[in-house]
């Protein structure tokens, strides 16, 4: 398995924007940005693989854009017109997998995990 780190994250005005950054130890197929606010369960944000497919949370289309460095094993997060209900601790997961369709929001088919990084909008 990889080892995730994320970076970027921070407290922010409602309707300013963040970068989220999440380095892998190696080449991983497939990953993904999850969220977890206090009291709910982990939800699947966004998700990208190497081909530059994407999946997005209908809570986050029009606003949130991922992307995939295939060449730095790098995965961002560019979150635009953040909202309070955006609030959350952010993870960083990955699986070395080719899925047929779009890479899932689905947090069981992941298999490596980052630590998080605080997003706090007001």
């Amino acid at each position: 398995d990889v080892q995730l780190v994320e970076s970027g994250g921070g407290s922010v005005q409602t309707g300013n924007s963040l970068r989220l950054s999440c380095v892998a130890s190696g080449y991983t197929y497939t990953m993904a940005w999850f969220r977890q606010a206090p009291g709910k369960e982990r939800e699947g944000v966004a998700a990208a693989d190497s081909e530059r497919r994407t999946s997005y949370a209908d809570s986050v289309k029009g606003r949130f854009t991922i992307s995939k460095d295939n060449d730095e094993n790098t995965l961002y997060l560019q979150m635009n017109s953040l909202k309070p209900e955006d609030t959350a601790m952010y993870y960083c997961a990955a699986v070395n997998r080719r899925y047929t369709r779009y890479p899932p929001l689905t947090k069981n088919e992941y298999k490596s995990w980052g630590r998080g990084t605080q997003v706090t909008v007001s």
